[in-house]
């Protein structure tokens, strides 16, 4: 597969993991838990990390959904695993 205009910059693949199975990996529109939840993500969703950085003692990772690269936000770098 090769990378569009959309992908620049997209480091590698990352896997959410660790949330409880009856829960799901909240992303958010901005780096902490103030900004609006855009989707949940459940264990083995696949993501695309541009960036991350520490806020009020959490890391949080700029990311785009792997198989629609559109949809961006933010997700804590706990519930995260490169793959």
């Amino acid at each position: 597969m090769i990378a569009g205009p959309a992908q620049a910059g997209w480091r590698d693949r990352h896997e959410v993991y660790g949330v409880p199975e009856d829960d799901m990996l909240k992303m958010r529109g901005g780096p902490g838990i103030g900004f609006s939840v855009i989707v949940g993500l459940p264990n083995g969703t696949v993501l695309r990390v541009q960036s991350c950085q520490s806020t009020g003692g959490t890391r949080w990772c700029k990311v785009a959904l792997d198989r629609a690269p559109g949809l961006k936000g933010y997700v804590s770098a706990a519930y995260l695993r490169e793959m």
